[in-house]
């Protein structure tokens, strides 16, 4: 099988010039927000328009009425466009397509790698399975199917060679229990154009997504990386993001080169719904084009995350994005949005 690394493909980094940022608008009779829909159009709409202040934003909605319903709450904006694409769920990281680039030829294509609601938790994905596909098709992409399942929380890259990733997520059977991480890794580095596999450990309390990578530690340049840390000894986070913390200190880059390691906090406050603990975090940000997304939760330490960010990105403007009600899907910015990369400018030679 030809992989797209082969024909000089790459997963670029989030930092890399966007063409647009996609999500998939959620439905009333979705799974992820049980007895508190009502809050989250509003909410999604507060967010679109968010990104759309720096980079046109594309939605999935599945017919002219939910597509009316969106715009309602998004309001008008030209920088918004809506594609008659049905899913199941809003969490758009994780079903849509993961774009890759061709430095040489300019080109920018589609990996399509399977999906199976977060190792069959959830039933009915077959819509959000078609996502990748169907818009390759709309966008006129070349698209590459990858039968081993991902989802794009799962992920991050530097864009040079190097992914990070964690064992509970990737490793974990109820993913791809007939690979072994060997032939998982050989996948990444197939599909994603990488070649250097950065494994930590578990995840947050309360990710269903069994440890994604986007609710942890996000690369903010090629060698550098921010890791949310939790000081509370008591709470279950405490070791969980110490482990992970020594872990990446003992990491390289593709060339080498120790990681450096920055810290973000944790909110301060442990939020709940129905008795559940929510999966709050600062990492789970998107970068768009001139700014920071940042997820807020009305917390003590909404503005010192703000001020980390800000460093890691002082070109960019941090937009706080209200997420208290967001949140309560288990996810936030980060997993709502997947974003398109511009082609890349191919140099005479």
């Amino acid at each position: 099988m030809e992989h797209p690394a082969d024909l000089g493909f790459r997963m670029p980094a989030e930092w890399e010039p966007h063409e647009a940022v996609w999500f998939s608008w959620p439905h009333p009779e979705g799974i992820s927000f049980p007895g508190a829909y009502d809050r989250i159009p509003p909410a999604m709409g507060a967010l679109v328009r968010a990104a759309a202040e720096f980079e046109p934003v594309r939605i999935n909605v599945r017919d002219a009425a939910e597509e009316a319903e969106a715009r309602r709450h998004v309001g008008r904006h030209d920088r918004v466009q809506y594609f008659h694409l049905p899913t199941s769920e809003p969490w758009c990281r994780d079903h849509g397509p993961i774009f890759l680039v061709n430095d040489a030829t300019g080109e920018v294509a589609v990996a399509d790698f399977d999906f199976n609601s977060w190792g069959g938790k959830y039933a009915g994905p077959d819509l959000d399975r078609l996502v990748p596909s169907a818009l390759a098709k709309v966008l006129g992409l070349r698209c590459f199917r990858c039968p081993m399942v991902l989802e794009g929380g799962s992920i991050e890259v530097n864009g040079t060679g190097s992914v990070l990733t964690t064992r509970s997520c990737l490793l974990n059977p109820n993913r791809n229990p007939d690979l072994a991480e060997v032939q998982i890794e050989a996948n990444l580095r197939g599909w994603l154009g990488v070649r250097n596999i950065l494994w930590l450990g578990d995840g947050i309390e309360g990710d269903d997504t069994d440890g994604h990578i986007d609710d942890l530690t996000r690369f903010v340049g090629r060698s550098r990386v921010v890791t949310v840390v939790e000081p509370d000894q008591g709470d279950p986070n405490h070791l969980i993001l110490e482990t992970n913390l020594t872990a990446l200190r003992a990491l390289r880059d593709e060339d080498g080169k120790p990681l450096e390691v920055v810290t973000l906090p944790m909110p301060e406050r442990r939020l709940e719904h129905e008795g559940q603990r929510l999966p709050a975090s600062y990492a789970n940000f998107l970068l768009v084009n001139g700014g920071v997304l940042m997820p807020s939760f009305g917390d003590p330490r909404d503005d010192e995350a703000a001020a980390v960010l800000g460093s890691l990105f002082p070109g960019r403007k941090v937009v706080p994005v209200d997420c208290r009600a967001i949140i309560i899907g288990l996810g936030s910015v980060h997993c709502l949005t997947q974003q398109q990369p511009v082609p890349p400018r191919v140099l005479a030679s």
